[in-house]
């Protein structure tokens, strides 16, 4: 059962990690720009996916991706969006990445990616550690006491999983009687060879946390990898996913990009996860609380703050771009 132990983990997991900082550095100028795939972003912060927009905000997924164009950030979209991916990116004034829930019919995969692939995503983003699904205790003692009218973004049904994705954009107009889970149960790295014949750009993984998943995952050829444990909501390891992203990075080695989320908080959460070795870091939860909020602004009002806290964290570690970071900087505080 999922008592919400991993969510935890990943809040403190940042605790473990001091930073080593480094004096009589000239740091007038900080550089916090990151390139990937091409695109050079002004700060390595971006907005992992996050369904159901609409339930914290009226402009839902708008707003986020109205904040993250007006602040020059990467967004994720999530399967589960409250708003179509097409009018997303008209807020967002270019295409976003899409994150794909494949679901266990194919047809409906398939119309999913050639969806996102019409709208210009550039890239799909494979969400794997809902594998097995979930039990989320924290929500099922949630839902009740909630009386406010969710048929906006949920239609009545929730009892089945196709119940709760019939109202959500993405799938409108998809046969979904046959869907049982997001993500299929028999799904093997195969799977991935299998989109690759639907989906001719960038492929991510999203969900790995162990570095044997890491270097199967480049063996069958996958352009990037996200460390994350789905905000600790998906698995009941307990484990932080900074933790894992500490595992993971040495398998990698810098032979693709590495993006982690889960826990990020602070912009010294940010630094710390750049010095493990990440090349972005994306936040959830505290944009979601910023567009609950304030909408728009609020989402831009987060993201502010995050990149203030990473300049001083930068400042104060001696480290003048993003280039700059790495290991030397971060110590594990946990006795060996």
């Amino acid at each position: 059962m999922n008592g919400d132990a991993t969510l935890h983990a990943n809040d403190a997991g940042f605790a473990n990690y001091a930073l080593r900082v480094r004096r009589m550095v000239d740091t007038r100028n900080v550089d916090m720009g990151v390139g990937i795939y091409g695109t050079t972003w002004e700060t390595p912060i971006f907005l992992a996916p996050l369904g159901s927009q609409r339930a914290f905000h009226p402009d839902g997924e708008r707003a986020s991706a109205r904040a993250a164009r007006s602040k020059k950030h990467l967004q994720v979209l999530s399967t589960v969006s409250s708003t179509g991916v097409e009018d997303v990116n008209a807020a967002r004034g270019e295409p976003v990445w899409y994150q794909l829930y494949p679901t266990d019919q194919w047809p409906v995969t398939a119309a999913l990616v050639a969806r996102a692939r019409a709208a210009g995503c550039p890239v799909l983003v494979l969400t794997v550690d809902l594998q097995g699904g979930s039990n989320r205790l924290t929500l099922a003692r949630a839902i009740p006491r909630d009386t406010r009218d969710c048929t906006s973004c949920h239609t009545s049904s929730r009892t089945r999983l196709s119940g709760f994705i019939t109202g959500k954009p993405m799938f409108a107009g998809l046969d979904l009687s046959f869907v049982n889970d997001l993500t299929p149960p028999d799904m093997t790295w195969d799977y991935l060879a299998r989109l690759r014949e639907i989906w001719p750009r960038k492929l991510v993984i999203k969900g790995l946390v162990t570095r044997e998943d890491a270097l199967l995952a480049i063996a069958h050829g996958v352009d990037d990898i996200i460390v994350s444990n789905h905000g600790g909501r998906a698995e009941d390891s307990g484990r932080p996913a900074i933790d894992s992203l500490a595992e993971v990075a040495p398998a990698v080695a810098g032979r693709v990009p590495l993006l982690m989320d889960g826990g990020v908080r602070r912009g010294t959460d940010v630094f710390k996860a750049l010095a493990l070795g990440a090349n972005a870091v994306g936040i959830g939860r505290p944009y979601i609380w910023g567009l609950a909020s304030f909408g728009q602004e609020g989402v831009e009002r987060v993201l502010e703050i995050l990149r203030n806290e990473l300049a001083i964290a930068m400042r104060q570690a001696g480290a003048r771009s993003i280039a700059e970071i790495t290991s030397s900087f971060v110590v594990d505080r946990r006795p060996v």
